[in-house]
């Protein structure tokens, strides 16, 4: 999935934001690099500073124009700013994470960052669905390059253990097979039955203990296979008060 999300880098001017920018990439489990019309090539100064995402570096497709990058991609995120007078839909870095996760389940997804002074262009704006605004402090927002991919690598790296996570749950519990309501009918019965002959059971309040223990075992959700144990603990129970 995260082979499918594409940070795109528009007219770099410094090797060391290269370095950076996959350094950051890789931390968040992401390695899909492209740079578009490069202003330099990267060089040791970049696998320095890439401090180990070198292979990043190595693997990073380098195109002349932005239309090459986004070749393929079904979702285009933009960064930006909120006071450009071009209207576009806006999302912060959780949501593009999130999006773009979602997205990258079954098409290349792309996060455009430009260039260091300038950003980017109207132009190569409009050609993106959504704008990324990363919400800064309002009295000093200087976010260099590495910093912002920084930001949304760890987004979309969150956005994709919350779907792992979600994904587990779901398998793990369409395995686990739930008793049916007669069968915990039987069961209290079995109880009540137990606790009246051990003497636990006031019989002047009789219910009220059974009532606090439904609560228990209602909110502990026991499965098929637990009940078998308290069942078979009741019954264990029995034959020995019997000996």
């Amino acid at each position: 999935m995260l082979d499918n999300i594409r940070i795109i880098l528009v007219e770099t001017s410094h090797t060391g934001n290269m370095g950076s920018t996959a350094r950051a990439m890789k931390t968040m489990g992401l390695s899909n690099l492209y740079l578009v019309n490069p202003q330099v090539q990267p060089d040791s100064h970049a696998i320095a500073l890439s401090a180990g995402a070198s292979d990043v570096i190595g693997q990073a497709t380098i195109v002349n124009s932005l239309d090459e990058a986004l070749e393929g991609c079904q979702l285009v995120i933009g960064t930006s700013a909120r006071s450009r007078t071009l209207s576009w839909p806006m999302v912060a870095p959780r949501e593009c994470g999130e999006k773009s996760v979602e997205q990258a389940k079954t098409v290349p997804v792309a996060i455009i960052f430009g260039r260091e002074r300038i950003g980017l262009t109207n132009e190569e704006l409009q050609k993106c669905q959504y704008h990324l605004y990363i919400p800064t402090n309002p009295e000093y927002g200087s976010l260099n390059l590495a910093m912002a991919v920084q930001l949304v690598s760890y987004e979309i790296r969150m956005a994709y253990l919350a779907l792992d996570e979600k994904n587990a749950v779901n398998s793990d519990s369409s395995e686990v097979e739930y008793p049916p309501a007669q069968d915990i009918e039987r069961f209290y019965v079995h109880l009540e039955s137990v606790l009246n002959e051990s003497g636990f059971i006031r019989k002047a309040h009789p219910g009220l203990i059974m009532n606090k223990l439904r609560r228990l075992f209602t909110r502990a959700h026991i499965e098929t296979q637990e009940l078998h144990i308290l069942r078979g603990i009741l019954t264990s129970m029995e034959k020995w008060a019997k000996k």
